[in-house]
């Protein structure tokens, strides 16, 4: 397929850009890079210059016409965000992610934090003269329509605009979901290789010839190697047919594996869902793709054996892989992401099933075939499969690019209740049946636990039941792989979570288990931990991608059953931060808090009154009606009522409307409370200590953890200082990780007498910088990572890599209100974590110290 170049952008627009960068420097695109035309993608870089802000770039004329947006876009229509016009910017800036070095103009690290499709509402070029661009957006974050009005009276160079979002099915209020908060990474550099629309793939839209089909080659298609690998599009679980039917296609939801074909001449791959290479299992399959000759690409479809009526038959593809006969398999194609030395996954949907379906046409072959799509009403195409005995419809939005992830762009309409589940386990028969009673089901939460699901003893049959218990045999384990583990009549057994069983059932209970369950099958193309429960979305009624994502709250929001009490209260004066804004705070970090989180006993700091009223630690909960937080055992410190442990994000959040401002955590975990599994150092700067000496001081001390043999991992504090923590493996007392540490303290105060004392007293530390090693103690709590302090600003406790220690500014380095500029960090910084446990033997034997720590 040949894709013809478009003119290039007019050179003069381009100046100003040229005139303020040194390409010999910067790695930003040359104006000479700018080829493109008429096309109407947009993007938005998130860029850390001197300050963080957001450029909206818009194709235009041959340039990408450019604004600088401080705080981002905001889905609020009462929210007017000043939008400052810069320079255009060449259409290759729009597809641009890096870091632009120091001293040069516009120096810091750029992100592609959305891209998309943009329609302007009448003469865009008018519109702009004018100072009122109206505009509707189609990317992964931003959506619907919005408006760019210029403030009167402002110059034309560096003209002032208000980028506002106008009233319509996207619209949000700002006190329940902020984009920028909800979604602060990338989209180019996504898990998956493929997040949507490309913006250079949207500018290159003209074609001569596609061969070998003669069809002229679609809009979006551009020239292209082959990649060596590609994730398939998933479809999102739909209660009903969408509302526009003539703006999709409707096919059958095979009962089969789903199978990707890259082929590049003789060279074939068969790749499942999850990138496992099933060639060499699909010889036949293989052989048939050869002898059809298709043009280079990646194909899409689904693998299914035929019974006697010509319906998939899920039961016999999974005995033909178990004789290894695959020879009655046949391989229905719906997509071609790429085809015939093109990209076309920005092309729309029915123009690459059209190229398709062209190509299959020319080759006749009965294992390979084109799937075909319903001219038919939705409701009648999804009534008619499921009396023919289906699993149901797909749909799929006709203009929609192929992307490597769920979309609601593709729409799973189900004839009944059927979906995966991980088999946690299995409990006796009974009576005369043989093998096993029944499978005890699982689906992960949010978090990633595998919570119970109920069970499944019918659709048995006895071959697989004798099957299945062998295999169950083979991953047998100890205790309950659930996070609740359940109560189960008799002695169940359980199982290591790696098996998957595809199941129907009448519906969910209340209590979010499985009525009336019939086993369907074993899915060994399914990765266990991406199994979940299912939630059916409403029918989109916009053609926008992603339209049906965007109707649901966001990963952050805060649940709806969530009552926020008396939320306009200033919780500290100095920055003016109210309650509901330290709940969201909450909310937007209470993933990356967990990790921090699970397991530990915690103390919470409440001030009901403010920062600036009293203060009170709170490690005990005498109500016990605290959702989203339980008591531990008494047995941990039986001289106190139970503490305190978070178990989920609702936990954070039913603290923070409690007055919490801090939460701490202790250096053990519940379930092995007498042995530590961390030492923190909290390094506490006395008067006239300067920023600079903190940062000496902390790398003095990883310097000489390292000569130890422990690793060290940095965080701000939140306040004044720098806490260093050294996981360690659970085999030490309190008494002894404390004495080491104690030990490690007064090394380093005999060594560098001028920097570090360990003697606490504000007499003692002037100028110099105590080391509190009392957080080591039990029952001792440091703040937790990405807890927010309750001092004036409220500063925000942050995980960091010790490379990043030079450019730290203080330990309140981020707060409450720049916490999203971190986002995109996360606990990235602290990635080997987990793993760097280690024993204080030889710290000890190296320290010299005779401390008496286990061994």
């Amino acid at each position: 397929m040949v894709v013809a170049r478009e003119p290039s952008a007019p050179v003069d627009k381009l100046s100003e850009y040229k005139a303020k960068r040194n390409f010999a420097l910067t790695p930003e695109p040359g104006a000479e890079r700018g080829a493109g035309g008429s096309g109407r993608t947009f993007v938005i870089q998130k860029h850390w210059a001197s300050r963080l802000h957001y450029d909206l770039r818009l194709e235009l004329g041959g340039v990408m016409k450019s604004w600088a947006v401080p705080k981002g876009p905001s889905y609020d229509p009462k929210d007017k965000r000043m939008a400052v016009e810069v320079e255009d910017h060449p259409l290759a800036y729009s597809s641009f992610e890096g870091v632009i070095p120091a001293k040069q103009y516009g120096a810091g690290k750029v992100i592609i934090w959305d891209e998309g499709i943009w329609l302007p509402a009448g003469d865009p070029h008018a519109g702009l003269a004018g100072g009122n661009l109206k505009f509707e957006l189609s990317g992964h974050k931003m959506f619907g329509k919005w408006a760019l009005i210029r403030i009167k009276g402002a110059a034309r160079k560096q003209a002032a605009w208000l980028l506002i979002k106008e009233r319509d099915d996207y619209a949000k209020p700002a006190a329940g979901f902020s984009v920028v908060d909800e979604y602060p990474e990338s989209v180019k550099n996504r898990k998956r290789p493929s997040s949507g629309v490309s913006p250079k793939a949207a500018r290159k839209t003209r074609s001569v010839v596609a061969s070998p089909s003669g069809m002229p080659a679609p809009a979006g298609a551009v020239k292209a190697a082959l990649p060596a690998s590609l994730s398939p599009q998933l479809a999102t679980f739909a209660q009903r047919p969408p509302l526009d039917p003539a703006a999709w296609t409707f096919e059958i939801k095979f009962d089969g594996y789903r199978l990707l074909a890259r082929i590049d001449g003789t060279d074939i791959r068969l790749m499942t869902r999850n990138g496992n290479d099933w060639t060499t299992r699909l010889m036949p399959l293989r052989a048939a793709l050869e002898g059809m000759q298709l043009p280079k690409g990646w194909y899409d479809g689904e693998i299914v054996v035929l019974n006697d009526r010509g319906m998939p038959d899920f039961g016999a593809l999974q005995s033909s892989f178990d004789v290894a006969n695959t020879d009655a398999m046949v391989y229905y194609l719906f997509d071609a992401p790429y085809f015939d030395g093109c990209d076309m996954r920005a092309a729309p949907l029915e123009a690459r099933r059209a190229l398709l379906q062209v190509a299959l046409a020319t080759r006749d072959c009965a294992t390979i075939r084109f799937s075909q799509d319903f001219d038919a009403p939705a409701q009648s195409v999804v009534a008619s499969a499921c009396k023919l005995g289906l699993e149901g419809i797909i749909a799929k939005r006709r203009a929609s690019p192929y992307r490597s992830l769920r979309s609601p762009d593709w729409l799973k309409l189900k004839c009944g209740h059927r979906q995966e589940f991980v088999i946690g386990g299995w409990t006796d028969p009974k009576g005369s049946r043989a093998g096993m009673g029944a499978l005890l089901l699982g689906v992960h939460d949010d978090a990633g636990r595998l919570r119970y699901a109920g069970k499944v003893g019918s659709g048995f049959s006895d071959r697989a039941l004798q099957d299945i218990k062998a295999k169950l045999e083979k991953i047998r384990a100890p205790g309950s792989p659930f996070e609740a583990p359940p109560a189960i009549a008799g002695q169940p057994h359980w199982v290591r979570p790696e098996l998957v069983a595809e199941v129907t059932f009448g519906a969910w209970t209340r209590a979010g288990q499985l009525r009336h369950a019939v086993f369907h099958a074993l899915r060994t193309d399914k990765n266990p931990q991406s199994v979940v429960r299912e939630i059916a979305v409403g029918a989109p009624r916009l053609s926008s991608p992603g339209a049906a994502a965007m109707a649901q709250p966001g990963k952050h929001a805060l649940p709806a059953k969530l009552r926020v009490t008396h939320p306009d209260r200033v919780i500290d004066a100095a920055s003016g931060i109210t309650k509901l804004e330290l709940v969201r705070y909450y909310a937007l970090v209470g993933e990356l808090m967990m990790e921090h989180l699970k397991g530990r006993p915690v103390s919470l700091l409440r001030a009901p009154a403010g920062i600036g009223g009293q203060l009170f630690f709170q490690k005990h909960d005498e109500t016990q009606k605290l959702a989203g937080m339980r008591q531990l055992s008494t047995a941990l410190d039986p001289t106190h009522p139970p503490m305190l442990e978070v178990t989920d994000k609702q936990g954070l959040l039913t603290a923070a409307q409690w007055n919490m401002v801090e939460l701490h955590t202790q250096n053990a975990k519940a379930l092995t409370y007498d042995t530590p599994d961390r030492l923190v150092f909290d390094l506490d700067p006395g008067d006239g200590v300067v920023w600079p000496a903190m940062r000496q001081a902390a790398q003095a001390m990883r310097i000489f953890l390292d000569q130890l043999g422990l690793a060290s991992f940095l965080k701000t504090s939140g306040g004044k200082g720098l806490h260093v923590v050294v996981p360690l493996k659970k085999v030490h007392t309190w008494e002894s990780a404390k004495g080491f540490s104690k030990n490690v303290v007064e090394h380093l105060a005999q060594t560098l007498p001028a920097m570090f004392v360990a003697k606490s007293g504000p007499g003692n530390r002037v100028g110099r910088i105590f080391i509190d090693i009392l957080r080591n103690g039990k029952g001792a709590t440091t703040v937790c990572a990405w807890s927010a302090r309750a001092r004036p600003g409220l500063g925000i406790s942050v995980p960091v890599d010790w490379t990043e220690l030079p450019s730290l500014k203080g330990g309140a380095h981020w707060t409450v209100r720049t916490a999203h500029t971190r986002l995109d960090q996360g606990n990235a910084p602290w990635a080997g974590y987990a793993r760097a446990g280690k024993t204080l033997a030889v710290a000890i034997k190296r320290l010299g110290t005779g401390s008496g720590a286990d061994r």
